[in-house]
């Protein structure tokens, strides 16, 4: 009888199936997921939606102006936002939106500062480690705040203690937690630079390469015994030794003269970058040149109706990139990563680009203009559309020219979109 029992009570505990065991466990903790390649590890998620789209679990209205992200850990969401000249962190809980915390760390950013006619407030996403979380200001004031409160442990301003220079669209990069070190890009002769995350005191920074920042957030890479960050400049991709700071190599194939966006994905020893203005795409692989040395050759570089990402981020899914493209007038489209190979083209109207994440064999397409989010099953085949869904309401905050820019996060079963001030939070865990 004894040994029934034990028996009953392993196969209850350990072997019978718990159809939301995962929930609250699958975070994603920075911008663009664990591993900044737009990937959620979230599971058991619906694979097609109703017509009417998943439901809204609750909605929030008071996250400010701005075109951050969010980041969600342990139930919990956090994100920036302006409002009456200051920038603002927030966390809410995630499952029903309440307010948890806010903290307002610097002013706000203003048309003095950078040019917002393209909307203004914060855009980077928080980066939440440990019991730390890291916030980057659009007019570049770094903090790190207590997660749990909210409450301050230190700030230091790119600008005026690390000499950078605020760029034409604002600060956007989303900090990269790399062991005790927080990197960011101060632009300049500090291009990139490395603070302590317990005090914010600078312990490494790049050497040798002066250029403005720009909009992509830092990679760190491996090849062999070598590691490096990886960002870009108006001139292309650069990567630096995450010892010595000395600049490894550089790439010019992907750079262009008014504004590089997207974050390169790293794929083995590979790099896969895209930006817009004409620039296209590229394809480098990596190799080792001897002790502490990297080389790096072009597999590719493609321009004209390719992939040419704007700011929307593209995805690496069996081999595939998946994004939207400024060419033919702006589509959203699949390209094979070894070739550079255009698969297929998808034109959805009236939007002209569109941000993407991936979770749990699909794809969510979140469209800039008219408030649609697909979801779609990744396909070398085609545009293969299983559901979509509306905004209830898009902000009635002005954007002057810019439009819908923050990207779409799935975490613990539930899709967050947000739209400057508003949040939404929808229901799409598998039954």
């Amino acid at each position: 009888m004894k040994r029934y029992w034990f028996l009953l009570i392993f196969f209850y505990c350990f072997l019978m199936p718990l159809p939301n065991a995962l929930a609250g466990e699958e975070d994603w903790p920075q911008w663009r997921g664990p591993n900044r390649d737009g990937h959620s590890p979230a599971k058991n998620l619906i694979k097609s939606w109703p017509e009417s789209g998943p439901p809204v679990r609750w909605t929030f209205a008071d996250a400010g102006i701005g075109y951050s992200t969010v980041a969600v850990v342990d139930g919990r969401l956090y994100t920036l936002g302006s409002s009456e000249g200051r920038c603002f962190a927030i966390c809410l809980n995630l499952k029903d939106g309440a307010l948890i915390w806010k903290t307002d760390f610097c002013r706000a950013g203003t048309s003095d500062d950078y040019n917002n006619g393209w909307g203004g407030g914060p855009r980077s996403t928080p980066t939440v480690d440990g019991d730390q979380v890291f916030v980057l200001s659009d007019i570049g004031v770094l903090a790190c705040l207590d997660k749990a409160s909210g409450k301050i442990r230190w700030k230091t301003d790119l600008v005026i203690d690390h000499g950078g220079k605020i760029p034409t669209w604002g600060y956007s990069d989303s900090a990269l937690v790399d062991g005790a070190r927080v990197v960011v890009t101060p632009g300049e002769s500090k291009f990139l630079l490395a603070v302590d995350r317990d005090n914010g005191k600078e312990v490494w920074k790049s050497k040798g390469f002066n250029a403005g920042a720009q909009y992509v957030s830092i990679m760190k890479g491996k090849v062999d015994q070598t590691t490096f960050y990886l960002s870009a400049s108006k001139t292309g991709m650069v990567a630096f030794d995450t010892q010595t700071g000395i600049e490894l190599f550089a790439d010019t194939a992907s750079g262009n003269r008014i504004a590089v966006i997207p974050t390169p994905i790293l794929h083995q020893n590979q790099i896969y970058h895209t930006s817009a203005y004409g620039a296209g795409n590229t394809l480098l692989n990596l190799s080792s040149a001897g002790q502490g040395s990297l080389k790096a050759e072009s597999a590719y570089h493609l321009q004209g109706k390719t992939m040419e990402n704007h700011h929307g981020g593209v995805v690496l899914v069996d081999g595939t990139i998946f994004g939207f493209s400024k060419a033919n007038g702006g589509v959203w489209m699949a390209q094979d990563l070894e070739t550079g190979s255009t698969l297929w083209e998808e034109k959805i109207r009236p939007n002209k680009s569109g941000s993407i994440c991936y979770a749990d064999q699909r794809l969510y397409c979140y469209n800039d203009k008219d408030g649609t989010v697909f979801l779609v099953e990744p396909s070398r085949s085609g545009w293969l559309k299983k559901g979509s869904l509306q905004l209830p309401r898009q902000t009635e905050i002005p954007r002057g020219k810019g439009a819908i820019w923050a990207h779409p996060v799935v975490a613990a079963q539930t899709l967050i979109i947000r739209d400057q001030d508003l949040i939404y939070a929808f229901e799409i865990a598998e039954k």
